[in-house]
């Protein structure tokens, strides 16, 4: 899976609002898509001299650097961030096919950092669930036509699923309290 990532970057130092996308392929068709959706026209876009860069910035100034040792230390950081957080909060267990909205949450939360008003993110997470169309559990279920690879095993005898059904531990200080009365 290949996945754009575009930081702006803050004069005199500094990272401001970042933008990732899911991509095809690293071809300069897909490169071009990915930088005229969230890439304003005209601004100075950094690469690291990839082939396919040459054809895909054209309409921007293209600052190729080559040979540094951290090259877009912008882009490696919000990659790390990205996948450590993908690890540790969804425990690396991302489908495919919700990789967009993963990267999209993601995004929100990087460009929210230094929000000082925390209060408004509720009020717009708030306009968009209102304006938003409602979603349904099949909408949100990639895969949802599929059929289950592993049919659910029904609860045992007793009503309790068979996890944890298991027999007795055989823990003395849980039997009668006549045994442990001092007399």
């Amino acid at each position: 899976v290949l996945v754009g990532i575009a930081v702006e970057r803050r004069q005199p130092k500094g990272f401001g609002r970042a933008r990732m996308a899911s991509l095809p392929d690293a071809s300069g068709q897909s490169l071009r898509t990915f930088l005229a959706d969230h890439v304003e026209p005209g601004a100075t876009v950094v690469t690291d001299g990839w082939i396919s860069y040459r054809p895909a910035t054209s309409g921007y100034r293209h600052e190729p650097i080559v040979g540094a040792g951290q090259e877009l230390p912008g882009v490696h950081r919000v990659a790390a961030l990205a996948k450590r957080w993908l690890l540790g909060t969804h425990q690396g267990s991302v489908d495919e096919a919700h990789l967009p909205d993963y990267l999209n949450e993601f995004v929100f939360r990087f460009n929210r950092r230094t929000a000082r008003h925390r209060g408004l993110l509720f009020l717009r997470l708030l306009e968009l669930a209102v304006a938003h169309e409602p979603v349904r559990y099949t909408d949100l279920v990639a895969s949802h036509d599929l059929p289950r690879q592993r049919q659910p095993v029904p609860p045992g005898t007793t009503g309790h699923p068979i996890s944890i059904e298991r027999a007795s531990a055989g823990r003395p200080w849980r039997t009668s309290p006549d045994l442990h009365s001092s007399g």
